[in-house]
């Protein structure tokens, strides 16, 4: 006896009919997903800040190439709630223009919040995660006051104006508030050796934002110095790291007191002390 008759024997006609349709509509609904969906639209590429960069049509790739190393420097920020300020929101005084950048830094941070500050009016911009002033970063007041409206700044990016004048400005005033542990960031620094920009032709100047920049690595090796009296700046004792891409710097803030072995490797000066 073959096995269908076998099984028709044994369950009956009714209970083979049964089964039968039980089987035709089990094999008609569609396979379940082995796993979970796979993201979609922005979600897809909500981890690439290069891909993001381009979707929001900012500058930061394409002109450039900084969000390749902002992902190397920011992306322990990815899951964090924390706040980012950005100056220079683009579109100059071009209506309904501006705030690619912004929507960039939203996506890649779902859980930060993201401010702008531009000489021009961007409300138009703002949404929910995403905030703007009006604000002139010349100016030490302006700046502070904006400060006072974010509290906490985590990340600062200079995205401005590329004057030297202006870099310098807003970093001696918004650097000691940055959080420590913070990131400060200034783009462009192609400028500071423009003179139509206010830069120099001269590479020792030191009034430009590469001028100051330049003196901030000598600032994380001022232990070292072996200059009698010398009294560390703020910026000595507060940044851990700075680095250089083109025409972009990064600076870690951080408490700067490692110590030195100087004394041991230069005995014979300081044995006369």
């Amino acid at each position: 006896m073959s096995m269908r008759a076998t099984v028709k024997s044994v369950l009956g006609e009714k209970n083979v009919r049964i089964l039968r349709r039980l089987k035709r509509r089990i094999s008609s609904q569609p396979a379940k997903p082995s796993g979970p969906a796979k993201p979609t639209g922005l979600d897809a590429i909500s981890g690439d800040l290069n891909k993001l960069a381009q979707h929001f049509k900012t500058d930061k790739w394409g002109i450039h190439r900084y969000t390749q190393h902002y992902q190397r420097h920011l992306g322990h920020l990815k899951n964090e709630s924390f706040n980012l300020l950005e100056i220079g929101i683009g579109g100059y005084n071009r209506p309904g223009q501006g705030g690619a950048s912004l929507r960039m830094w939203k996506q890649f941070f779902p859980k930060a919040q993201i401010f702008g500050m531009d000489i021009q009016d961007k409300s138009f911009v703002d949404e929910e995660r995403v905030t703007t002033f009006i604000g002139d970063q010349s100016d030490p007041s302006s700046l502070n006051s904006i400060a006072d409206k974010i509290g906490d700044l985590d990340v600062i990016i200079d995205d401005g104006s590329h004057r030297s004048p202006h870099v310098l400005t807003t970093f001696a005033t918004l650097f000691p508030r940055l959080k420590d542990g913070g990131i400060y960031i200034v783009e462009d620094t192609q400028s500071s050796y423009w003179p139509e920009w206010q830069g120099s032709e001269d590479l020792d100047a030191a009034h430009t934002s590469m001028g100051m920049l330049k003196r901030l690595v000598d600032g994380l090796n001022y232990e070292e110095f072996v200059t009698e009296n010398y009294q560390p700046t703020y910026t000595d004792l507060n940044i851990v790291g700075v680095h250089f891409y083109h025409n972009l710097a990064i600076i870690e803030k951080g408490r700067n007191a490692e110590g030195s072995n100087k004394r041991s490797a230069l005995k014979q000066r300081y044995a006369k002390s």
